[in-house]
């Protein structure tokens, strides 16, 4: 099931993907805190759904026990939503897409791992085609701005600011799934119920922060409910983040790079919805990564 969980993983954040893309305002330099506010509030009402309707009793203590894992995540996130008010230069940078290939190689290097051919085959064309693609449609960006004849703000020709914020969502977002392997897979010090519920409470009290911080301090006008765009990225941030942890909790080190994949639906999603159109190069490098899905699918079944 694991397979089916990452997938589902990877299609949830895709579509997060294309709504945060569409909510992220360059001229608002709040924009990552409301974005915050969004995915913090849905992630509170879900876990109090979840636990509610499963009868679950949550011990506030796992938010402590998890803590690690939460604040790399949080934090990583918190660093992406900055980055795309950077979008120009940093939203398909191939640097921010390697989290997972850093988490398998983590993970393979501190734990002991028997991995087939298959699987390494599979890992390697995700990997490789996942960098593809960012570098295809960075270069596209970037010619698209070039032919542009509007002034283009110099804060998005910076090459500093369009790699510090991917690489540095690239290190923590992979140390955070490095941690959540160990988490819930190589030692199980935490269950999947607990580990979803720890995530999303300590994601909500952030947000109830991040709103106190922006409504009282800046005093910025904020309505959740003109937020259509970063609230369908918060929902399917949500709905990627449930099955996430069952999918990390049954095999680590081969869900993570697979469910890093999720910018390969994202493009998919943007020619399906946005009416995006693709390079050859694009649809190429998108069936090539499909066929490393589909080597860890057969792996999964060996």
């Amino acid at each position: 099931m694991w397979f089916l969980f990452a997938i589902l993983t990877a299609l949830a954040w895709g579509g997060a993907d294309l709504f945060y893309k569409k909510g992220s305002d360059s001229n608002d330099r709040f924009s990552h805190i409301k974005i915050v506010i969004m995915v913090g509030l849905v992630m509170g009402i879900h876990a109090t759904a979840y636990m509610l309707i499963k009868g679950l009793h949550f011990d506030p203590t796992d938010m402590i026990r998890y803590l690690p894992v939460s604040a790399l995540y949080i934090l990583s996130m918190a660093i992406g939503y900055i980055g795309l008010r950077y979008i120009e230069l940093s939203i398909a940078s191939p640097v921010q897409n390697s989290s997972g290939a850093i988490t398998a190689i983590l993970l393979f290097i501190f734990f002991t791992h028997e991995i087939g051919y298959v699987e390494i085959l599979g890992i390697a064309i995700i990997t490789l085609g996942v960098i593809g693609i960012a570098i295809l449609e960075k270069s596209a960006e970037h010619k698209a701005l070039r032919a542009s004849s509007t002034q283009i703000d110099k804060k998005y020709q910076i090459g500093f600011m369009a790699i510090i914020f991917p690489l540095l969502y690239c290190l923590i977002d992979g140390l955070g799934t490095f941690a959540d392997g160990i988490y819930l897979d190589e030692l199980s010090l935490i269950s999947e119920d607990a580990a979803l519920l720890a995530y999303e409470f300590t994601f909500f009290i952030c947000a109830a922060l991040s709103f106190t911080y922006l409504k009282f301090i800046k005093k910025q006008q904020f309505n959740i409910f003109k937020e259509r765009d970063k609230g369908c990225a918060a929902v399917l941030e949500t709905t990627g983040q449930f099955f996430y942890v069952f999918a990390m909790s049954s095999n680590a080190i081969i869900a993570a790079p697979l469910i890093a994949s999720y910018s390969i639906f994202s493009v998919i999603l943007s020619r399906i919805f946005l009416k995006e159109r693709l390079s050859k190069m694009q649809y190429a490098v998108v069936v090539i990564v499909i066929i490393g899905i589909a080597l860890l699918g057969i792996a999964d079944e060996l």
